[in-house]
């Protein structure tokens, strides 16, 4: 279940008034908006807020146009009628002898929005001095926060439980003086209506970004006070129920990467299918492989199955890197253009892009050398190709000789963080790959082992799926 779309969904039915019913007792949302436009003037001759150059405050309504239809109880405005947007125009940070360790107010960025709330768990300080030359840039509770620039444009939250004194850095800016419920409307700037013209308001490519003018010519529909808050009361309970939703989705998700996990650990370990005493040990297969292979000492003999051994991975896998060959994105985007065939091109992860050509024609297992999630016990670090490839130089490739699927699944349950090296960005190298560790059944156990694995996984699948529907 995506509950990112639920959420939205949730949003869109609310800011089209079909989330809740409409109480013919209500006062109308004209006469709200008539008493909003009183108190914004009034705020206006007290100096607490200037007066917008391009404000249409006094036009009643917007006419006919309007972006979806409403119900007749409610009005359409713009954001700038129903509060005041503040910023720091020109202003282009603070410098770094403007931050003190922690005796100073707090300052906002977008990464203190998570999940479209506020969190402040990790904030910079600036000295009380710089805070107090920007009056209109200290956070309350109450204000609404939006980011105006850069990659997280567009993200929104409503300012609660503020620890200290608070301001926001430059990407931000913020609404203040919000005359209607201001949860309200922060759900309304949250929303996938709200997000589209955050989207038509951009000016720029390299660093996106939106005026606070733009921002406020944005049309708003506006329900009556008391419908706004039956909105919000309603928008929580759904939220809560999205949330449980989400905790009780997250467990059986690692529920089934556990089970997944633990199955793995038994099949490596001769616990998932019976031996039969009958099978070739496994040391006659690395034989024929190799009529040179001499065991290594590794002294776990003892611990596992009859028949089994240990090796290395290069004894049972032909490295096949030397038939790598890396190609930038604009070349491959050059040499495909027109193309009516093209070739999977393949990365650390997976596939990476397209091309024109192959450099493979099989089957493979395909390992990843730097980028992939190696110290991840859940994540893939191994993958199955077939047919006709392309591979660059961010993974190994490997042509086993023994089962396909066993290695492709051993592979997968290595703890790699005793082969990989680098700290920021972890790298396998084709030394260190070669000397990875197996433990190697006979072949007709490594097949019963692949077999039941691939049976239990189908039906962990097919009970996630349909669970997740």
């Amino acid at each position: 279940m995506d509950t990112k779309k639920l959420r939205q969904k949730i949003l869109d039915l609310a800011i089209r008034g079909k989330l809740v019913p409409q109480d013919p007792n209500d006062e109308p949302a004209s006469v709200l908006l008539e008493r909003i436009r009183a108190e914004k003037e009034r705020l206006i001759k007290e100096g607490k807020i200037k007066r917008s150059k391009k404000s249409t405050s006094d036009t009643p309504h917007y006419g006919n146009d309007v972006p979806f239809e409403v119900p007749e109880s409610w009005v359409w405005c713009k954001l700038i009628d129903v509060c005041h947007i503040f910023g720091r125009i020109g202003f282009r940070g603070y410098t770094k002898d403007d931050f003190v360790s922690n005796d100073g107010a707090i300052t906002l960025s977008p990464s203190n929005i998570i999940d479209g709330q506020m969190n402040y768990d990790n904030c910079s300080y600036i000295s009380w001095e710089k805070y107090e030359e920007s009056p209109e840039i200290q956070i309350a509770n109450g204000d609404i926060l939006l980011v105006k620039t850069g990659s997280s444009f567009g993200k929104c939250a409503y300012v609660c439980n503020l620890p200290q004194k608070a301001t926001i850095n430059p990407q931000f800016v913020v609404l203040k003086y919000i005359l209607c419920n201001p949860v309200f409307l922060t759900y309304m700037l949250q929303s996938g209506y709200a997000r589209r013209n955050y989207d038509e308001f951009v000016l720029g490519t390299a660093i996106p970004t939106f005026t606070q003018a733009a921002l406020g010519n944005m049309y708003i529909p506006l329900p009556s006070k008391q419908e706004q808050q039956r909105i919000v009361n309603a928008i929580g309970q759904w939220f809560k129920f999205i949330d449980d939703l989400e905790k009780e989705q997250n467990g059986l998700q690692r529920l089934f990467q556990l089970t997944k996990s633990k199955i793995l650990d038994l099949a490596i370990h001769g616990k998932l299918v019976p031996q039969d005493p009958d099978d070739e040990p496994a040391i006659e297969l690395l034989k024929r492989i190799n009529p040179s292979f001499v065991p290594c000492d590794n002294g776990h003999s003892g611990k596992m199955p009859e028949g089994w051994i240990y090796c290395n991975l290069k004894d049972v896998a032909n490295i096949q890197d030397n038939k790598r060959c890396p190609i930038k994105t604009e070349e491959r985007n050059k040499r495909s253009k027109g193309k009516s065939i093209l070739y999977p091109y393949y990365g650390a992860t997976g596939i990476a892009g397209y091309i024109d050509d192959f450099l493979l024609d099989g089957k493979y297992i395909l390992l990843g050398e730097d980028g992939a999630p190696f110290l991840d016990k859940y994540a893939k670090k191994a993958y199955e190709t077939k047919g006709k490839i392309w591979v660059n130089n961010h993974v190994h490739i490997l042509e086993p000789q023994i089962n396909f699927s066993y290695l492709l699944h051993y592979l997968n349950t290595v703890d790699y963080s005793y082969y990989v090296k680098g700290t920021t960005r972890l790298k396998l190298t084709q030394s260190d790959m070669s000397s990875i560790k197996v433990l190697l059944p006979p072949l007709s156990e490594q097949q019963r082992i692949a077999t039941k694995i691939e049976e239990i996984f189908a039906v962990l699948n097919e009970i996630q799926k349909s669970i997740e529907d």
